[in-house]
């Protein structure tokens, strides 16, 4: 018998991961191929976004269509972080005779030395790998056998690259055609009736932006969440803030909502919707998190000694892809390096530009300039 495990956090499964499942059935000629979600990866600190039962529920929906695969729950059964190593054993204990593969994509590939136990997971199983958007699988045979003395499978699929942090982001958004395009047709389905992904106490947010900017608030979560891991923030949190950056911005004064909003003074036109935002996110949309309001409150001003998800949410709305402007793309390639130098180029383009058109400089975002200068090693 040949069994193929597909490890994965599933979050949700979509159509990439079936053409990966069927193109291997169909080159290895597996008998059975189980899908395996993680409780929690190794190199994910905080975890899944949707339950443990949520993913695999859609995992078993998604299945219906594969006669030969099933979804396995053993790794969240386990706990915890879940490691490919003791899943590997249970499976050769439960299958001793079967010939066992696990798939990983070409993203995971180069990794898997860094995984736990490697050489434990190659004594009960075959790696069998594949590309993956624009990545072939990596050429690295001859470092793979140097250092484990056997080499992996490489398969001749190649899948379309998808991202799983812009699909939970879509479907917070309620943007179900371009979920659509990338979720197998019963998934969508399940993840529709079961309100999965939604943020459901601050959805209405999104009801007080105009279409254009509800799009644009949509890219600067995309932005956000993608960078939030690894700045280690939860994805919950760079969405909540991503959603909300904008709420106050088209509500006027005399609106109810802003009835007991104590207006500062001398704030400038463009910077005033961050305040009302983060007063309509905290008492209408009950957001209690003060990071979170921070995030918002300071999002187009910025200050000093702001936190990592205020510089996060501050540069994704700057540097959103639906903005251009002169010096963006450096301003980019240093969101993704850096974000303490992206912080401080942002602000010294921001106070030249304002300079340069003759506007005055809000004392906040001199502050907040100045407080970098002060704690980085820029030049």
């Amino acid at each position: 018998m040949r069994i193929a495990l597909f490890g994965g956090s599933f979050d949700p499964v979509h159509i990439e991961h079936l053409r990966f499942a069927e193109a291997a059935q169909r080159e290895l000629g597996l008998d059975r191929l189980f899908f395996i979600p993680s409780c929690r990866a190794p190199h994910k600190a905080f975890g899944p976004v949707a339950s443990g039962e949520e993913r695999l529920k859609l995992l078993q929906t998604a299945c219906r269509s594969l006669n030969f695969a099933a979804a396995d729950d053993i790794e969240l059964k386990a706990g915890g972080t879940s490691y490919t190593f003791l899943t590997c054993r249970a499976y050769r204990e439960r299958y001793p005779d079967a010939e066992l593969f696990f798939l990983v994509g070409a993203d995971m590939l180069e990794n898997f030395f860094f995984w736990k136990g490697p050489e434990d997971i190659l004594q009960n199983v075959t790696l069998v790998a594949a590309g993956r958007g624009k990545d072939d699988v990596y050429n690295i045979h001859e470092r793979f056998r140097t250092r484990f003395g056997r080499d992996f499978l490489e398969l001749s699929f190649t899948g379309e690259e998808v991202s799983s942090t812009d699909l939970r982001v879509a479907l917070a958004f309620g943007n179900m055609e371009e979920a659509k395009k990338v979720l197998p047709t019963d998934v969508c389905v399940e993840i529709a009736k079961g309100e999965m992904y939604r943020y459901k106490n601050i959805e209405g947010a999104l009801s007080l932006l105009t279409e254009g900017r509800k799009e644009h608030s949509e890219r600067v979560a995309r932005m956000a969440c993608k960078r939030a891991r690894s700045l280690a923030i939860p994805e919950a949190k760079a969405l909540t803030a991503s959603m909300l950056h904008d709420c106050g911005k088209y509500v006027q004064k005399d609106d109810p909502m802003l009835r007991n909003f104590p207006f500062p003074a001398d704030v400038p036109a463009p910077v005033m919707h961050q305040f009302t935002g983060a007063y309509l996110a905290e008492n209408v949309f009950h957001v209690t998190d003060e990071d979170v309001l921070n995030a918002i409150r300071y999002h187009t001003s910025g200050r000093e000694n702001m936190s990592p998800l205020e510089k996060l949410i501050f540069l994704s709305d700057l540097l959103e892809e639906g903005r251009a402007f002169e010096g963006i793309d450096l301003l980019r390639e240093a969101f993704w390096k850096d974000l303490d130098l992206c912080m401080f180029l942002s602000l010294r383009h921001q106070l030249a530009y304002l300079k340069s058109v003759g506007e005055p400089v809000y004392p906040l975002t001199q502050r907040a300039f100045d407080w970098m200068k002060a704690h980085g090693n820029y030049a």
